[in-house]
């Protein structure tokens, strides 16, 4: 049986999240609601039921299921309402704007037995299965760094995400998920240290882009970057083992693989270049790698809501874990020590 879904705010994120429930197969649209009027009036031009108040949402005794697409700092407040009117809770990105509002939002899901999570959808991007599906396949080693980039050119958008109050900045908006892609792609490492600047270009009140360096137990390392005063973009990502490199230019294309069969050529022949001559770095030919392309994976969105349900029926884990989201925000907090102490911030237990 589908579950009843309401979803609080009729915003860009709430939008996607109603458009998508009415084609979803596991959870039915029980209506919307949101603060301002405006946005109640084009839910219902847009035929869904808008409810009077947040209340009258929590005294349904039909709503099963509450997805929070407001801005960040009212999270806390409607999680909790939420899991104590006996609804379970799905909270988009980020979670909160802090890891001991989180853990009272963790509390309040264990102590009254509902579930929550967070929307982390961009596990669902192509680009980043793709790059999963190459480590998990192992062609190419042991993976040695991962760097990852998100660019664009058009700043913060002129919404709350501009605003401090509000839990803005690109941290909070793209840093949340590709932060949390770099720890799955790492997974059973632990990160030791980190180091991040940020960008106030088109903003001064809250970042408008950052570079995040995250170092690993194993040695590894993890490069996170948004910016978005980018008119070329960067690779989106890049992915460098000890048999080999992947490359993903843009997340609309195939991945590019090459594979070192042999380490060493018998015969390496010096490149010219404007200097002189190098060997070192002559390139490599079909001799001792393999170059390949890797097709874009398969994803479907719907997958979020169909775990979630599952687990509500006890007949799946849940993907987004309470653990996962609390490492997300920690990592999250200590970006922002970085950056206001411009130093390097190292955990006394790796993280």
């Amino acid at each position: 049986m589908k579950k009843r879904l309401v979803v609080i705010g009729y915003g860009g994120m709430g939008g996607w999240h109603t458009r998508n429930a009415l084609t979803s197969d596991v959870v039915e649209l029980a209506g919307t609601y949101d603060i301002k009027e405006e946005r109640q009036q084009a839910a219902r031009d847009n035929g869904i039921y808008a409810y009077d108040s947040f209340e009258a949402v929590l005294n349904d005794p039909t709503v099963d299921l509450v997805t929070i697409a407001v801005p960040n700092d009212v999270h806390e407040e409607l999680v909790i309402k939420s899991l104590e009117a006996g609804k379970h809770v799905i909270c988009e990105k980020p979670v909160t704007i802090g890891s001991e509002s989180l853990k009272r939002m963790i509390a309040a899901s264990e102590r009254t037995g509902k579930y929550f999570t967070v929307h982390q959808n961009r596990r669902w991007d192509v680009d980043y299965l793709a790059m999963q599906k190459i480590v998990d396949s192992g062609e190419i080693g042991e993976i040695v760094n991962v760097e990852s980039r998100i660019h664009g050119s058009r700043g913060i958008p002129s919404d709350w995400r501009g605003q401090k109050e509000y839990g803005g900045g690109m941290l909070y908006d793209w840093g949340i998920h590709t932060m949390d892609q770099m720890l799955l792609l790492f997974k059973g490492h632990k990160i030791t240290h980190l180091y991040c600047t940020a960008d106030n270009i088109t903003n001064k009140e809250v970042d408008d882009g950052f570079k995040l360096h995250l170092y690993f137990d194993n040695g590894a390392e993890g490069y996170v970057e948004v910016g978005t005063l980018n008119f070329i973009s960067m690779p989106r990502f890049y992915m460098r083992g000890l048999s080999g490199s992947a490359l993903i230019t843009d997340w609309t294309q195939k991945t590019k693989v090459v594979h070192c069969k042999a380490w060493h050529e018998s015969d390496v022949v010096p490149v010219q270049t404007a200097a002189g001559l190098t060997k070192t770095m002559a390139p490599r030919d079909e001799i001792t790698t393999n170059s390949y392309e890797i097709e874009r994976p398969a994803s479907d969105v719907h997958d979020f809501y169909r775990n979630f349900c599952a687990t509500i029926d006890g007949k799946a884990t849940q993907i987004v874990t309470h653990e996962q989201m609390l490492r997300d925000m920690l990592v999250i907090e200590a970006a922002f020590e970085s950056i206001e102490k411009k130093q390097v911030i190292f955990f006394e237990q790796p993280l």
